[in-house]
């Protein structure tokens, strides 16, 4: 299954690579290279290209799965052959866990497979030669393995693109000897799911014969129902006679048997499908109905469908001449940030995407923040989604406003599924990490730039600047000329709590108020004067020297992130190379060493903006590649952390290639490339597919 696209496809992609044009030539200076991580390094496998990340060497104590997702449900890869160690549902939540607060689900296992040959259990512990192999141009994992020298098993797994709630695996075994091989597909319960039945029917007619495998549980509270159900798919129009075992409560199989000759290579597949009530009334009927649609669809019609689907994601690509290493690291994060986003929904992202249950799933400003910007550069109908996400739950933020004495919306830092505030009583970061209700507004302006869909901005668009405007107007406290102050916040910092006019929050209300009153005049409306005369007045405070000071209070302590900085971009408050330059001296020497990923790549973005393009490269290197963890370099969120994969992380790291060294610029006129520099060492840096119009870009 990893090998899906045309001869038709390739040559088009090949006619496409050639007539990429020139762009801004640069001299040539080597950039330090940051060491690979010991042994948790990437494996360099013999045939390993830029599209292809392979694992041959596979440490179950070292080892940090990759996803393989479709922006609706997200399956985690293992070390064990043909196995999934979790199922993550996009927009399914309930309350357990910690913090008393909404936590994503895990839905049902529906796409292991066990394969018993000879009797004896193919495991990790007893098959030779495993290695996995993530094909991200097909978004296909495969694993191949030797089972003694009876048996050659090669397995490949894929969330479908083109159905949102089913994935295909695909298994061939090639016998070395004559040998019994019986596999079997199983549907397992993770234990935070209740109530659980197993099913087991065949939906028979005169032409084909269907076997289903269904699975249906409730979410801990009961809030939700979950179900999935599963296909085996044969070759032959005849299969193999099946037999179904109902071991416990969290464990049901479909098995057969086959002898195989020696030299004799046998094929079948395992299709299924997972759902919850958070997408669709009756989730058990549809899970079966979707895994019989998919069925009948066929294994081929599918892998096709799913090919076709990844392709046209990859028009938005980002190609590095001259490393092939960064290459391959830059097509792993947007392979992630693709895999976790999906158009046409009101879903948006979490830290962790659909790779776990790290921050229970929740959306923050690492959604508009981080990971928007490279999705609108590349693919706006997917960042659309993300604003969809936000409008939908509009009327819980304007009550989050009223709640706190406030006009207009505030929007939660924590969100679930229906918008309330869902941060943990312990953080404080939820009443007072402010900012995000103007990252959210922020990022709605910047799609209207982008694609001056004036429809929109009036449905949509505009009514949640306007509020988010209401918002900062009535959250300053007017102290007069140039001190209409914003105290008690959290900034991006968040080591500092409850500071005043801390430098990003002010920057960001001053930001969108102005955002506002143009998206009132887009629209032939009269902008509420106000908001002119609160962003004239909000202070951006400076130490004697001309250094932007973080807050009233700072002092110079260490920091945990970028906050300061963010006023040069993505702010664009601060445009002066000169004061660029002299905020990172000041700011980047306290930076924390355990720190999240995204401070380095601010500063790379900074440094390829004032014409320093060998520092950038250094830093948009170490923004990612010392979070890399085993064995297929999924990111974690820190240096030395274990909590991948951060794609909030990935998007900070793309925004440095696509805005820093890149050149991109958002404005009123849309996008748009500025005068940039190559690093040493590099040959081009190419952007395909941006914005609208799928425009290329080249830096050369």
């Amino acid at each position: 299954m990893d090998q899906l696209i045309s001869p038709d496809q390739q040559a088009a992609a090949r006619k496409r690579a050639s007539g990429i044009g020139i762009g801004i030539g640069i001299k040539h200076v080597a950039a330090a290279a940051l060491a690979l991580l010991g042994a948790c390094a990437l494996a360099r496998a013999a045939g390993q290209d830029d599209w292809t990340i392979t694992a041959s060497k596979i440490d179950p104590a070292h080892y940090h799965g990759v996803s393989v997702a479709n922006g609706m449900i997200g399956l985690v890869s293992s070390p064990e052959p043909m196995k999934i160690t979790e199922v993550v549902l996009n927009g399914a939540f309930d309350n357990y866990g910690r913090g008393r607060v909404d936590n994503i689900l895990k839905g049902f296992n529906f796409m292991n497979i066990t394969l018993d040959v000879d009797g004896r259990r193919a495991d990790a512990a007893s098959v030779s030669n495993l290695r996995q192999r993530l094909d991200m141009k097909t978004a296909t994992l495969v694993t191949e393995f030797d089972v003694g020298a009876k048996l050659h098993v090669r397995h490949s797994i894929a969330a479908l693109r083109n159905l949102p709630f089913s994935a295909l695996a695909t298994v061939e075994l090639q016998a070395r000897q004559d040998v019994l091989v019986t596999p079997a597909a199983v549907i397992e319960a993770p234990d935070i799911l209740r109530e659980v039945k197993n099913l087991y029917a065949v939906i028979d007619r005169p032409h084909v014969s269907i076997p289903l495998m269904t699975s249906v549980g409730k979410s801990p509270t009961g809030k939700h129902t979950v179900a999935a159900s599963v296909s085996l798919l044969f070759d032959e129009r005849a299969g193999p006679a099946l037999v179904h075992e109902d071991w416990d409560y969290n464990t049901h199989l479909t098995k057969f048997s086959r002898r195989l000759k020696a030299g004799e290579t046998f094929r079948f597949a395992v299709v299924g499908s997972v759902i919850s009530s958070a997408h669709t009334a009756d989730p058990h009927n549809e899970a079966e109905r979707l895994t019989i649609y998919a069925a009948l669809q066929g294994r081929a019609r599918l892998q096709q469908d799913h090919a076709a689907a990844w392709a046209a994601l990859w028009r938005g690509d980002i190609v590095i001449a001259g490393d092939e290493r960064v290459q391959r690291e830059v097509r792993l994060a947007l392979y992630h940030l693709y895999s976790f986003a999906r158009e046409g929904t009101a879903y948006s992202l979490s830290p962790m995407g659909l790779s776990g249950l790290g921050y229970n799933g929740h959306v923050f400003w690492d959604s508009e923040l981080w990971m928007y910007p490279p999705l609108l550069a590349l693919h706006p109908e997917l960042a659309k989604s993300l604003l969809e996400y936000r409008y939908a739950r509009l009327g819980a933020a304007r009550q989050n406003a009223f709640s706190h004495g406030y006009r207009g919306a505030m929007f939660p830092w924590e969100s679930a599924s229906e918008g309330q505030e869902t941060t943990p009583v312990w953080a404080l970061t939820g009443p007072f990490q402010q900012h995000i209700t103007g990252d959210v507004g922020w990022a709605f302006w910047k799609y209207y730039q982008v694609t001056h869909d004036k429809t929109w901005l009036r449905e949509r668009g505009y009514p949640v600047l306007k509020d988010v405007a209401d918002f900062w107007a009535s959250r300053v406290t007017r102290r007069g000329p140039g001190h209409f102050d914003i105290d008690n916040v959290i900034g991006a910092n968040e080591w500092q709590e409850n500071i005043d006019n801390n430098a990003f929050t002010n920057g960001m209300a001053i930001t969108v108020l102005g955002y506002a009153t143009q998206a009132a005049r887009e629209l032939g409306l009269a902008p509420d004067p106000d908001w002119a005369v609160v962003a004239a007045n909000i202070p951006i405070l400076r130490f004697a020297d001309g250094t932007t000071r973080e807050n009233a209070s700072y002092d110079g302590v260490p920091i945990k992130q970028a906050d300061a900085n963010l006023l040069a971009y993505p702010l664009d408050i601060v445009r002066d190379p000169r004061r660029i330059a002299q905020d990172l001296a000041y700011y980047e020497g306290r930076l924390a060493p355990d720190g999240p990923a995204m401070s380095h790549a601010i500063l790379a973005t900074l440094y390829a903006r004032i014409g320093q393009p060998d520092q950038a490269w250094a830093l948009f290197k170490r923004s990612y590649q010392p979070n890399e963890l085993a064995p297929f370099g999924v990111l974690a969120e820190t240096a030395g952390g274990s909590n991948p994969y951060f794609v909030t992380g990935a998007g900070g790291a793309l925004q440095a290639l696509l805005f820093g060294l890149g050149g991109l610029r958002i404005g009123d006129d849309g996008i748009s490339q500025g005068a940039v520099k190559l690093p040493t060492g590099l040959k081009r840096i190419e952007l395909r597919g941006v914005g609208p119009a799928r425009q290329d870009y080249v830096v050369q």
